[in-house]
C-alpha cells in the first residue's frame, strides 16, 4: 500500500483507512493560506516542507456559521454532528484516498467539491468518505475552498490590485486545488490525464462554472453534476440575476463602509472571526461574479451553446427537491402572470397548472414543476439543437429515506447513496438501501473510470443499461427502490414551459 508519497511539495505520510487496502491522506495544503495578503487573493504556490507531512486528519474547515449549531435543522441532524469542528482562514487544503499499490497504477481520479450554498460546508462531512469509492479502484480527492465573503468579496481595490484575478477566489481554490492533483496525483497511483470533477448543490454550480470556464482546456476530462442546474422554468432567475463585477465592486464598497474601513489593507488586518460575524450580521451573501476572465457569462447557457468543455458528464437530481411556481400570492395575481407572460396562451397554461396541481389554488401552495428536470431537458433540447453529441448521462433519485422525520428524498440525500457511506448515517437503513446504494456508487464510479456508467454488480450481473440523454430519447435513470431506466417524455406542464422559455 501506499503509506507514504513525495509530491512536488515534499514527503507526506498517510493511514490505512478502515479498509486497510485504502491509504488515506489528509490535510495536505494545495496552497499558501489565504490570510494577511493573501485574502482576497488568487490562491497562491504552497511552500515546500522539511520531512514528513503527517497528513492524518482533516484540516480545519473555511470560514462560515458553526455547522450544527441550529440542532432542529435537518442538516444537523444528518451531518453536521460536531459543533466544536475546527475552523480558520487557513483552509486552503485536500484529501486523498487511495487504492494504488504503487505510484505505477495510473487509476482514474475523482475530484470533488462540496456543496453548501458557496455559504457553508466542507470536505470533513462524513457523507464524504471517499473510501468506498477508492475500493472500486478510484483516486478519490476532495478540495476545500474559501466561502462567502472570503471566497467571493469584490472590492475596486482588489481589482486595481489583480486585475487578471479580481473575483471568484472559491472557485480559483477549486480550480487551483485540481491543477495540484493534475500535478501531483501520479505520487498516490492517479493518472493525470484521466480526472472527473463532481460537486452537489452549489458543488455542482461550481463544475458548471468550471466545465465553462475558458481556463480550463484539458484540466479534466469528465464531469459530475449533482442538483447543481439552476434553470428556471418561469422568466425569472432562481437565484436573482446574474452578477458581473461593477455590482459586486459596489457592493464591496457599500461593505467597506458597514466594516468602518477605508482601505483594502485595513480591511485585510480584521480578525477572520470578526469579519466572519460582520458578514453574518450584515445579512447579505457573496458568490460566483461573472468576471469576464474565469467566469466568462452565464454557466448554462454558455453550456447550452457549446462554450464549454467538450466532455462527457452526469446531470442528476432527488424528485423531491425545489419545486417551482411563479412568484404570484393570490389566484387573481397568477393569472395576471400568465396574460402577461403567455398572452394567447394564458388559458392553455392555467388549464394545464390546474391538472398538474389539482387546482390553481394548490398551485400556490405547491408545485408539481422541478426546475432540475427542466433544467435538464432544456440541456438536451439545446445540445440537439447544436448537433452536439457528446454523451450526457441524466439521473433522478427518490427512494423512500426512513427515519422519524420522514424526510422524503430531501435536497443532498441522495449523497450517502453515491458515496455508499449509509453505514455513518443515524436513519435506520435497511438492505433494499445499501443494494441500491452499492450499485448507484458502481454507476459513479464507472462513469469516473471510463465515461460510460454501466458495468457489473459485486455479484458479477450486470447492472440496469443506463442509456445516454438526448432530446429525442430522454433516458434518465430513476433510483427509487432499485435502479430502472426510462425515457419518458415530459408532461404537458414541463413541455409547455420548455416550449415557451426559449432562453
Amino acid at each position: 500500500m501506499l503509506r507514504r508519497v513525495t509530491v512536488k511539495n515534499g514527503v507526506i505520510e498517510g493511514l490505512p483507512a478502515a479498509d486497510p487496502r485504502i491509504t488515506s491522506f489528509k490535510g495536505i495544503p494545495f496552497a499558501a493560506p489565504p490570510v494577511g495578503e493573501n485574502r482576497w487573493r488568487a490562491p497562491q504556490p504552497a511552500k515546500n516542507w522539511d520531512g514528513v507531512l503527517y497528513a492524518y486528519k482533516f484540516a480545519p474547515i473555511s470560514m462560515q456559521h458553526v455547522p450544527g449549531e441550529d440542532p432542529e435543522s435537518l442538516y444537523s441532524r444528518e451531518w453536521n454532528v460536531d459543533t466544536s469542528i475546527e475552523m480558520s482562514e487557513d483552509s486552503l487544503y485536500l484529501n486523498v484516498w487511495t487504492p494504488a499499490g504503487s505510484p505505477d497504477e495510473k487509476l482514474p481520479v475523482f475530484v470533488w467539491y462540496f456543496g453548501g450554498g458557496l455559504r457553508e460546508g466542507n470536505t470533513a462531512e462524513m457523507e464524504f468518505d471517499g473510501e468506498r469509492i477508492a475500493r472500486r479502484g478510484i483516486v478519490v480527492v476532495t478540495v476545500n475552498y474559501r466561502l462567502n465573503v472570503f471566497g467571493f468579496l469584490c472590492h475596486p481595490e482588489i481589482t486595481a490590485e489583480s486585475p487578471a484575478t479580481p473575483a471568484n477566489f472559491g472557485h480559483l481554490d477549486q480550480q487551483f486545488g485540481t491543477r495540484w492533483v493534475k500535478n501531483n496525483i501520479a505520487a498516490f497511483g492517479g493518472d493525470p490525464d484521466n480526472i472527473t470533477i463532481g460537486g452537489q448543490s452549489a458543488g455542482g454550480g461550481s463544475v458548471m462554472t468550471q466545465v465553462t470556464s475558458p481556463q480550463n482546456d484539458g484540466l479534466f476530462q469528465k464531469a459530475i453534476v449533482d442538483s447543481g442546474l439552476m434553470m428556471s422554468p418561469y422568466p425569472y432567475s432562481m437565484f436573482g440575476p446574474d452578477k458581473y463585477l461593477d455590482m459586486a465592486e459596489q457592493q464591496g464598497v457599500d461593505f467597506f463602509k458597514y466594516l468602518g474601513v477605508s482601505s483594502l489593507a485595513e480591511a485585510r488586518k480584521i480578525d477572520a472571526f470578526t469579519l466572519r460575524d460582520k458578514c453574518e450580521a450584515y445579512g447579505k451573501g457573496w458568490g460566483t461574479v461573472k468576471d469576464g476572465i474565469f467566469c466568462v457569462g452565464n454557466e448554462n447557457k454558455l453550456y447550452c451553446e457549446n462554450k464549454c468543455q467538450r466532455i462527457p458528464m452526469m446531470f442528476g437530481h432527488t424528485l423531491s427537491e425545489f419545486p417551482q411556481k411563479p412568484k404570484v400570492r393570490t389566484a387573481e395575481e397568477f393569472k395576471s402572470f400568465a396574460r402577461e407572460t403567455y398572452g394567447a396562451d394564458a388559458d392553455t397554461f392555467l388549464k394545464l397548472c390546474a391538472s398538474s396541481n389539482g387546482s390553481i389554488t394548490e398551485m400556490l401552495s405547491k408545485s408539481s414543476v422541478s426546475h432540475l428536470e427542466y433544467s435538464i431537458r432544456k440541456i438536451g433540447r439545446a445540445k440537439a439543437a447544436t448537433g452536439d453529441k457528446t454523451p450526457m448521462y441524466c439521473w433522478a433519485f427518490e427512494p423512500e429515506i426512513p427515519g422519524w422525520d420522514n424526510p422524503g428524498a430531501f435536497h443532498s440525500s441522495d449523497l450517502w447513496f453515491f458515496f455508499e457511506t449509509l453505514a455513518k448515517c443515524w436513519r435506520p437503513f435497511v438492505g433494499k438501501h445499501y443494494d441500491l446504494a452499492r450499485q448507484m456508487c458502481n454507476y459513479w464510479s464507472n462513469f469516473i473510470r471510463s465515461g460510460d456508467p454501466n458495468g457489473q454488480d459485486a455479484d458479477v450481473s450486470d447492472m440496469p443499461l443506463w442509456k445516454p440523454y438526448t432530446d429525442s430519447e430522454p433516458n434518465r435513470m430513476f433510483f427509487t427502490d432499485t435502479a430502472h431506466l426510462s425515457s419518458k417524455g415530459p408532461g404537458p406542464l414541463m413541455k409547455f414551459l420548455l416550449d415557451h422559455n426559449p432562453d
